[in-house]
Protein backbone atom coordinates (compact mmCIF):
# COMPACT_ATOMS: atom_id res chain seq x y z
CA UNK A 1 0.00 0.00 0.00
CA UNK A 2 2.91 2.32 1.20
CA UNK A 3 4.59 1.45 -2.43
CA UNK A 4 1.67 2.45 -4.47
CA UNK A 5 1.04 5.76 -2.47
CA UNK A 6 4.86 6.42 -3.26
CA UNK A 7 4.41 5.51 -6.95
CA UNK A 8 1.14 8.15 -7.52
CA UNK A 9 3.54 10.54 -5.71
CA UNK A 10 6.12 10.36 -8.34
CA UNK A 11 3.54 10.30 -11.05
CA UNK A 12 2.17 13.53 -9.99
CA UNK A 13 5.25 15.18 -9.39
CA UNK A 14 6.51 13.81 -12.78
CA UNK A 15 3.37 14.96 -14.56
CA UNK A 16 3.83 18.42 -12.57
CA UNK A 17 7.34 18.84 -13.80
CA UNK A 18 6.36 18.02 -17.26
CA UNK A 19 3.83 20.23 -17.54
CA UNK A 20 5.65 23.00 -16.24
CA UNK A 21 8.27 22.51 -18.48
CA UNK A 22 5.92 22.08 -21.30
CA UNK A 23 4.20 25.22 -20.77
CA UNK A 24 5.23 28.46 -22.83
CA UNK A 25 3.29 31.43 -23.06
CA UNK A 26 3.92 33.95 -25.92
CA UNK A 27 2.64 37.93 -25.17
CA UNK A 28 0.79 40.01 -27.35
CA UNK A 29 3.69 41.91 -28.98
CA UNK A 30 5.77 38.19 -29.63
CA UNK A 31 5.70 35.42 -32.17
CA UNK A 32 7.25 32.34 -31.38
CA UNK A 33 9.75 30.16 -33.23
CA UNK A 34 9.31 26.36 -32.37
CA UNK A 35 12.00 23.84 -33.32
CA UNK A 36 11.80 20.23 -32.52
CA UNK A 37 14.92 18.24 -32.76
CA UNK A 38 16.97 21.04 -34.27
CA UNK A 39 14.28 21.43 -36.87
CA UNK A 40 11.73 24.66 -37.77
CA UNK A 41 8.30 23.43 -37.03
CA UNK A 42 7.27 26.84 -37.60
CA UNK A 43 5.92 30.09 -36.11
CA UNK A 44 3.62 30.26 -32.81
CA UNK A 45 0.74 32.68 -32.32
CA UNK A 46 0.72 34.89 -29.30
CA UNK A 47 -0.99 32.96 -25.86
CA UNK A 48 -0.72 29.61 -24.06
CA UNK A 49 1.00 27.20 -25.99
CA UNK A 50 2.38 23.45 -25.17
CA UNK A 51 5.79 21.97 -26.39
CA UNK A 52 7.63 18.92 -25.65
CA UNK A 53 9.60 19.02 -22.73
CA UNK A 54 13.46 18.22 -23.70
CA UNK A 55 12.18 17.63 -27.67
CA UNK A 56 10.86 21.16 -28.37
CA UNK A 57 12.93 25.13 -28.08
CA UNK A 58 10.89 27.46 -28.57
CA UNK A 59 12.46 31.14 -29.01
CA UNK A 60 10.44 34.33 -28.69
CA UNK A 61 10.64 37.28 -31.16
CA UNK A 62 9.36 40.52 -30.15
CA UNK A 63 7.55 42.52 -33.38
CA UNK A 64 7.27 45.70 -31.88
CA UNK A 65 9.70 48.41 -33.45
CA UNK A 66 13.15 48.81 -31.92
CA UNK A 67 14.76 52.51 -31.68
CA UNK A 68 18.55 52.26 -32.53
CA UNK A 69 20.91 55.05 -32.58
CA UNK A 70 23.36 55.14 -34.98
CA UNK A 71 26.58 56.16 -33.42
CA UNK A 72 28.96 59.40 -34.83
CA UNK A 73 30.52 58.56 -37.87
CA UNK A 74 33.00 60.42 -39.42
CA UNK A 75 32.51 61.23 -42.63
CA UNK A 76 34.34 63.16 -46.05
CA UNK A 77 31.86 64.71 -48.40
CA UNK A 78 32.29 64.60 -51.67
CA UNK A 79 34.08 68.79 -51.70
CA UNK A 80 36.47 67.56 -48.77
CA UNK A 81 34.99 68.65 -46.22
CA UNK A 82 35.24 66.24 -42.66
CA UNK A 83 32.05 65.72 -41.01
CA UNK A 84 30.40 63.89 -38.27
CA UNK A 85 27.26 62.55 -38.42
CA UNK A 86 25.03 60.32 -36.24
CA UNK A 87 21.20 59.25 -37.08
CA UNK A 88 18.81 56.78 -35.45
CA UNK A 89 17.20 53.81 -37.07
CA UNK A 90 13.34 52.04 -36.54
CA UNK A 91 12.97 48.64 -37.09
CA UNK A 92 11.05 45.73 -36.47
CA UNK A 93 10.39 42.49 -37.23
CA UNK A 94 8.18 41.09 -39.70
CA UNK A 95 9.26 37.58 -40.05
CA UNK A 96 10.42 35.66 -36.87
CA UNK A 97 11.31 32.85 -38.54
CA UNK A 98 13.95 34.29 -40.89
CA UNK A 99 15.06 36.81 -38.37
CA UNK A 100 16.28 33.51 -36.81
CA UNK A 101 17.36 31.09 -38.71
CA UNK A 102 18.93 33.77 -41.61
CA UNK A 103 20.90 35.61 -38.93
CA UNK A 104 22.62 34.94 -35.75
CA UNK A 105 22.11 38.65 -34.30
CA UNK A 106 19.82 40.87 -36.37
CA UNK A 107 20.19 43.19 -33.61
CA UNK A 108 23.63 43.58 -33.97
CA UNK A 109 23.55 43.32 -37.92
CA UNK A 110 21.42 46.30 -38.45
CA UNK A 111 23.74 48.40 -36.27
CA UNK A 112 26.69 47.58 -38.44
CA UNK A 113 24.84 47.73 -42.04
CA UNK A 114 23.74 50.84 -40.84
CA UNK A 115 26.65 52.56 -39.96
CA UNK A 116 28.24 51.50 -43.22
CA UNK A 117 25.33 52.70 -45.46
CA UNK A 118 25.22 56.12 -43.49
CA UNK A 119 28.62 56.62 -44.28
CA UNK A 120 28.74 55.78 -48.03
CA UNK A 121 25.42 57.69 -48.83
CA UNK A 122 26.38 61.28 -46.79
CA UNK A 123 29.88 60.71 -48.80
CA UNK A 124 28.29 60.95 -51.86
CA UNK A 125 26.99 64.47 -51.19
CA UNK A 126 28.57 67.72 -50.87
CA UNK A 127 28.30 69.50 -47.66
CA UNK A 128 25.69 71.67 -48.76
CA UNK A 129 23.62 68.76 -50.15
CA UNK A 130 23.80 67.21 -46.39
CA UNK A 131 22.42 70.20 -44.50
CA UNK A 132 20.09 70.60 -46.66
CA UNK A 133 18.93 67.76 -48.30
CA UNK A 134 18.49 65.39 -45.43
CA UNK A 135 15.15 63.95 -46.24
CA UNK A 136 16.73 62.46 -49.39
CA UNK A 137 19.52 61.05 -47.53
CA UNK A 138 17.33 59.37 -44.88
CA UNK A 139 15.43 57.91 -47.87
CA UNK A 140 18.34 56.73 -49.58
CA UNK A 141 19.36 54.87 -46.38
CA UNK A 142 16.20 53.64 -45.58
CA UNK A 143 16.21 52.65 -48.93
CA UNK A 144 19.37 50.35 -48.95
CA UNK A 145 18.37 48.99 -45.60
CA UNK A 146 15.35 47.62 -46.31
CA UNK A 147 16.97 45.59 -49.41
CA UNK A 148 19.63 44.22 -47.29
CA UNK A 149 17.45 43.73 -44.54
CA UNK A 150 14.22 41.48 -45.97
CA UNK A 151 16.56 38.64 -46.26
CA UNK A 152 16.56 38.88 -42.49
CA UNK A 153 12.88 39.18 -41.94
CA UNK A 154 13.47 42.77 -40.66
CA UNK A 155 11.80 45.70 -42.16
CA UNK A 156 13.34 49.29 -41.45
CA UNK A 157 10.51 51.80 -41.34
CA UNK A 158 12.73 55.39 -40.49
CA UNK A 159 15.86 56.40 -40.66
CA UNK A 160 16.69 60.34 -39.65
CA UNK A 161 19.78 62.22 -39.32
CA UNK A 162 20.17 63.49 -35.42
CA UNK A 163 22.97 65.58 -35.73
CA UNK A 164 25.88 66.54 -37.94
CA UNK A 165 29.06 67.90 -36.76
CA UNK A 166 31.11 70.58 -38.56
CA UNK A 167 34.71 71.60 -37.85
CA UNK A 168 35.34 75.02 -36.05
CA UNK A 169 37.29 76.42 -39.64
CA UNK A 170 33.82 75.50 -41.06
CA UNK A 171 31.78 77.11 -39.06
CA UNK A 172 33.87 80.53 -38.94
CA UNK A 173 33.38 80.37 -43.21
CA UNK A 174 29.27 79.32 -43.32
CA UNK A 175 28.78 82.41 -40.67
CA UNK A 176 30.84 84.90 -42.75
CA UNK A 177 29.09 83.17 -46.11
CA UNK A 178 25.72 83.74 -44.24
CA UNK A 179 26.63 87.49 -43.47
CA UNK A 180 27.88 88.34 -47.04
CA UNK A 181 24.48 86.93 -48.50
CA UNK A 182 22.68 88.88 -45.78
CA UNK A 183 24.39 92.43 -46.88
CA UNK A 184 23.89 91.58 -50.30
CA UNK A 185 20.10 91.37 -49.66
CA UNK A 186 19.97 94.37 -47.69
CA UNK A 187 21.80 96.39 -51.13
CA UNK A 188 19.08 95.10 -53.13
CA UNK A 189 16.56 95.97 -51.02
CA UNK A 190 17.91 99.32 -50.61
CA UNK A 191 18.35 99.67 -54.13
CA UNK A 192 14.96 98.79 -55.41
CA UNK A 193 13.86 101.24 -52.51
CA UNK A 194 15.66 104.29 -53.84
CA UNK A 195 14.34 103.27 -57.20
CA UNK A 196 10.95 103.22 -56.37
CA UNK A 197 11.33 106.86 -54.32
CA UNK A 198 13.04 107.95 -57.42
CA UNK A 199 9.69 107.14 -59.84
CA UNK A 200 7.11 108.32 -57.09
CA UNK A 201 9.71 111.95 -56.51
CA UNK A 202 9.81 111.67 -60.77
CA UNK A 203 5.56 111.47 -60.65
CA UNK A 204 5.45 114.09 -58.12
CA UNK A 205 7.11 116.86 -60.08
CA UNK A 206 4.92 116.53 -63.19
CA UNK A 207 2.10 116.49 -61.12
CA UNK A 208 3.02 119.79 -59.52
CA UNK A 209 4.93 120.95 -63.58
CA UNK A 210 0.82 120.59 -64.37
CA UNK A 211 -0.40 122.52 -61.03
CA UNK A 212 1.85 124.97 -60.15
CA UNK A 213 -0.24 125.47 -57.36
CA UNK A 214 0.41 122.18 -55.86
CA UNK A 215 4.26 124.07 -54.87
CA UNK A 216 2.75 126.22 -52.85
CA UNK A 217 0.27 123.72 -51.01
CA UNK A 218 3.08 121.33 -50.61
CA UNK A 219 4.94 124.43 -48.82
CA UNK A 220 2.60 124.82 -47.07
CA UNK A 221 2.22 121.63 -45.65
CA UNK A 222 5.83 121.60 -44.89
CA UNK A 223 5.78 124.70 -42.88
CA UNK A 224 2.42 122.77 -40.39
CA UNK A 225 4.77 119.99 -40.53
CA UNK A 226 7.77 121.96 -39.12
CA UNK A 227 5.46 124.11 -36.60
CA UNK A 228 4.74 120.44 -34.76
CA UNK A 229 8.14 120.89 -33.62
CA UNK A 230 7.44 123.66 -31.47
CA UNK A 231 10.93 125.23 -33.52
CA UNK A 232 11.70 129.24 -32.88
CA UNK A 233 13.53 129.25 -36.08
CA UNK A 234 12.61 128.24 -39.25
CA UNK A 235 14.51 128.39 -42.49
CA UNK A 236 12.47 127.51 -45.33
CA UNK A 237 13.92 127.48 -49.03
CA UNK A 238 12.35 130.54 -51.80
CA UNK A 239 11.30 129.89 -55.01
CA UNK A 240 14.96 130.30 -56.33
CA UNK A 241 13.92 129.14 -60.07
CA UNK A 242 11.61 131.97 -60.45
CA UNK A 243 13.69 134.56 -59.42
CA UNK A 244 16.52 133.23 -61.46
CA UNK A 245 14.03 133.22 -64.58
CA UNK A 246 13.08 136.84 -64.40
CA UNK A 247 16.89 138.08 -63.92
CA UNK A 248 17.55 136.09 -67.57
CA UNK A 249 14.57 137.50 -68.67
CA UNK A 250 15.79 141.17 -67.91
CA UNK A 251 19.29 140.17 -69.26
CA UNK A 252 18.19 139.38 -72.53
CA UNK A 253 15.57 142.70 -72.61
CA UNK A 254 19.14 144.58 -71.46
CA UNK A 255 21.20 143.00 -73.99
CA UNK A 256 18.37 143.62 -77.32
CA UNK A 257 18.26 147.89 -75.78
CA UNK A 258 21.72 147.80 -76.17
CA UNK A 259 22.16 146.76 -79.50
CA UNK A 260 19.24 148.74 -80.93
CA UNK A 261 21.41 151.95 -80.80
CA UNK A 262 21.10 155.49 -80.22
CA UNK A 263 18.38 157.11 -80.54
CA UNK A 264 16.80 160.89 -82.40
CA UNK A 265 17.16 162.35 -79.58
CA UNK A 266 19.96 162.13 -78.86
CA UNK A 267 19.72 159.83 -75.62
CA UNK A 268 22.30 156.91 -76.02
CA UNK A 269 19.48 154.22 -74.47
CA UNK A 270 15.59 153.97 -75.67
CA UNK A 271 13.21 155.25 -72.12
CA UNK A 272 12.28 151.84 -71.60
CA UNK A 273 15.61 150.38 -71.60
CA UNK A 274 17.01 153.30 -68.86
CA UNK A 275 14.18 152.52 -66.89
CA UNK A 276 15.11 149.28 -66.94
CA UNK A 277 18.33 149.79 -66.17
CA UNK A 278 16.97 151.74 -63.23
CA UNK A 279 15.38 148.51 -61.98
CA UNK A 280 18.11 146.57 -62.39
CA UNK A 281 20.56 148.93 -60.46
CA UNK A 282 18.37 149.35 -57.75
CA UNK A 283 18.15 145.93 -57.87
CA UNK A 284 22.16 145.20 -57.48
CA UNK A 285 22.48 147.85 -55.04
CA UNK A 286 20.17 146.29 -52.92
CA UNK A 287 21.48 142.92 -53.00
CA UNK A 288 24.77 144.73 -52.45
CA UNK A 289 23.55 146.45 -49.48
CA UNK A 290 23.54 149.83 -51.03
CA UNK A 291 20.76 152.41 -51.59
CA UNK A 292 19.96 153.91 -55.04
CA UNK A 293 18.02 157.05 -55.08
CA UNK A 294 16.80 158.19 -58.91
CA UNK A 295 18.82 155.88 -60.48
CA UNK A 296 22.05 157.28 -58.90
CA UNK A 297 24.33 155.16 -56.91
CA UNK A 298 25.41 156.39 -53.46
CA UNK A 299 27.80 153.72 -53.16
CA UNK A 300 29.63 153.02 -56.49
CA UNK A 301 27.03 151.49 -58.39
CA UNK A 302 25.12 151.67 -61.61
CA UNK A 303 24.22 155.51 -62.76
CA UNK A 304 21.26 156.79 -64.78
CA UNK A 305 22.15 155.83 -68.46
CA UNK A 306 20.97 159.47 -70.25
Amino acid sequence: MKALIIVIVIVIVALAIGAALSARIIKQYQEGVLFRLGRVRGPRKPGFRLIIPFFDVLHRVSLRIVTMPIQSQGIITRDNVSVDVSAVAYFRVVDAVKSVVAIENVYSAIDQIAQTTLRKVVGQHTLDQTLSETDKINLDIRKILDVTTVDWGVEVTLVELKDIQLPDTMKRAMAKQAEAEREKRAKIINAEGESLAAAALGQASDTMMAHPLALQLRNLQSLVEIGVDKNTTVVFPAPLMTTIAELGSFLAREKAAAAAGPLPGGNTRAPVAAANGIAAARAIDTANGTETANGTETGGGIADGS
